[in-house]
């Protein structure tokens, strides 16, 4: 029987990326097919080298109850030291010793220190941050330059979404259900940095994502009675336009997408559905 599960995406920052690059990530205006696939595969417990086996087949659709305010974030990355991450005490065996040696000698007033160098033990360097060879302090790309890189990074600010997922397996759309009510991994809309608020999972409803969008009831503080919603449609569907948001693979190494077709449309609910809201 086909069924579809609602899930409330809201909270301070979303950021929906497209297409994504160390110095410039962007956004799209609501949440993409790739990110809520990705956050539901998150809930399952999933690791990201796994296939995707029945979720690719999971049908699409989100309802802008707010579609928020694009930001973008001044973001400086490289400028100065940084904590020690968990792999650095992994991977480096040399660090880690020195690390636990300051901290056995919290009092000392070369606590965190490495022998012969002003960086601390405890920190460490990032991604395309490498230390002065002159002064040992940290500086982003160029090893002779002392500059912190600038980024580029947009967000949707108090935005609040309803999305949708449908397939035949009424049994796998509770699965995703209960997952989202109980999640194995951590969350986010879009971003680590970006946590979702209050209730997630609105339950699972016989029906397409057309009869559970329609509905399910307005959101809180939502910014028109007939927002814009956009549905996953079989591909040139007269009205639809094709966007590259469909999940292959989330492998670190070879993470890749596809396209696939969906038609925008207006949604006036009906408010058979109300939400059980935990702020």
């Amino acid at each position: 029987m086909t069924a579809t599960a609602l899930i409330r995406l809201a909270g301070p920052l979303q950021s929906w990326g497209a297409s994504a690059h160390f110095d410039r990530r962007d956004t799209t205006s609501r949440p993409t097919k790739s990110g809520v696939i990705g956050l539901i595969a998150a809930a399952l417990g999933h690791d990201r080298t796994e296939p995707l086996g029945p979720l690719a087949e999971l049908r699409y659709g989100v309802r802008a109850d707010r579609p928020g305010t694009r930001i973008r974030d001044y973001h400086i990355v490289g400028a100065g030291p940084y904590p020690l991450r968990p792999r650095d005490l992994i991977t480096d065996p040399k660090r880690a010793e020195a690390a636990q040696l300051a901290m056995e000698h919290e009092t000392s007033p070369a606590f965190g220190y490495l022998t012969a160098s002003s960086v601390p033990a405890w920190y460490g360097a990032p991604k395309e941050v490498a230390p002065d060879p002159h002064t040992g302090a940290l500086i982003s790309g160029n090893p002779t330059g002392r500059n912190g890189m600038i980024t580029t990074r947009w967000y949707i600010a108090d935005a609040a979404f309803v999305a949708a997922v449908q397939h035949k397996d009424s049994g796998l759309i509770d699965r995703i259900t209960h997952a989202l009510d109980h999640p194995k991994r951590l969350l986010w809309l879009g971003r680590k940095s970006c946590p979702p608020t209050g209730t997630i999972a609105a339950g699972t409803h016989a029906g397409t994502i057309e009869d559970t969008l329609t509905a399910a009831a307005l959101l809180p503080n939502h910014t028109d009675p007939r927002p814009w919603a956009w549905i996953e449609t079989p591909p040139h569907t007269p009205g639809g336009h094709k966007t590259n948001d469909q999940p292959i693979t989330y492998h670190p190494q070879r993470r890749t997408h596809a396209p696939r077709w969906e038609t925008r449309t207006r949604i006036t609910p009906t408010a058979r559905i109300e939400w059980d809201l935990i702020p």
